[in-house]
This record gives C-alpha cells, structure tokens and sequence, in this order.
C-alpha cells in the first residue's frame, strides 16, 4: 500500500477548511510549524520573536486560505508568508539578525527527527560543533536577508534552484548569483575553518 501524499493530505486539508471545518486547520499547524519555526530562527535570533512570527505567519495564511492554489504545495505558500514576515520584521525593526543554529536543530534531520547518533557524540566534538555553529551565525549575520534565506533554502532545507525559485518568485538565474555571492562570502568568513565546513562556491 503506497504511503499518503502529503501534497494530497495538504489539500484535503485546506478544502475542509474553506468548507467550514476551521478546526481542520491545526493539522496543518502542528505538521508545519516545526519547520516553519526553524526557518524563521534562520532570519531571527531571538526564539521568543522567532516563535510570534511564526504564530503570526500561520494567522497570515489562515485568513488568506482562500488565495491558496490547491494545485501547488501548502509549505511552499506557508514558507513564502513566513519569510515575508520575518523580512518585514527585520526591515521593520532595522534588525540583522540569523539564528542561533542551536544543538537541538542542527542535529534534527529535514522531518525534525533527533539523530539518534548525536546524543554519543565526542565532547570534544560537541564543543567544535558548537564554535563553529558560532562563527557561522556570525558570518550569517553579514548577510542581507535576501542572501541569507538563499542559503537556509539551498543548505538547510535542501532545495533545489527551480524550487527555491518558485518559492521566492524569483528566476532561477537570480537564485544562482545569490546563492554564489552567499557563499563566497561564508567562505571568506570561514576561510580558516576545514573546507568541508561549507559547501563549495560554484
């Protein structure tokens, strides 16, 4: 028995809501928002700011519900109105601020798993996890917002161009020379840290 499509599972979802059935609606909360929370801890330090944009986000896409194209995908929308609040509130607040990377998320995979390996890692190595993480958020911190959303889509949730592209409504050509202007400029950040410590500039 093939497993349920999300992407199905999602519009059922949106459907029964705009039938009437609000309630409906936590599904897509309680699947989504641990992504979408990550994602917004990548443009905002603070958690407790991170966690009202995320709530305000999800409000956001509750009362435009009606403007979603049941033949596209939910996270894809959810993930545009999030971002747009964050960038508002950066804009906003004249804030350059990036998430703190913590232990917990980097050591989750893309479905917010704990890695069962992480809890026996070396000291030693938690420790060098720790200062490195560091040193990224403060090279993150030198990005615009623009630049920094390209690298949280393209290295923490794996998006490939076309993707990211839809997603921020942008060409894909677009996305590549952000995405190589990003990079080069982690890597100057880095430069003394092992090349594995960030992707290739390409």
């Amino acid at each position: 028995m093939a497993p349920p499509d999300p992407r199905a599972e999602d519009r059922a979802v949106v459907e029964a809501v705009l039938g009437g059935d609000a309630a409906a609606y936590r599904f897509l909360v309680e699947r989504y928002q641990s992504r979408v929370y990550a994602m917004v801890c990548g443009m905002i330090r603070d958690r407790e700011e991170a966690r009202d944009l995320t709530q305000e986000a999800f409000v956001k896409a509750f009362n435009n519900l009606d403007r979603f194209r049941l033949e596209s995908s939910f996270y894809t929308w959810m993930y545009r109105i999030a971002m747009n609040v964050a960038i508002d509130h950066l804009r906003k607040h004249n804030k350059r601020r990036t998430s703190e990377f913590n232990e917990d998320v980097a050591a989750r995979d893309n479905d917010g798993v704990l890695d069962p390996g992480h809890t026996s890692m070396d000291p030693r190595k938690i420790l060098e996890r720790k200062r490195l993480h560091k040193k990224i958020h403060d090279a993150l911190e030198t990005l615009s917002p623009d630049h920094r959303q390209i690298i949280l889509l393209r290295e923490v949730e794996g998006m490939a161009y076309k993707e990211i592209a839809d997603t921020l409504e942008i060409a894909e050509g677009t996305v590549m020379s952000r995405l190589f202007y990003a990079r080069r400029k982690l890597q100057q950040a880095l430069k003394d840290e092992a090349p594995e410590g960030l992707p290739p500039v390409t």
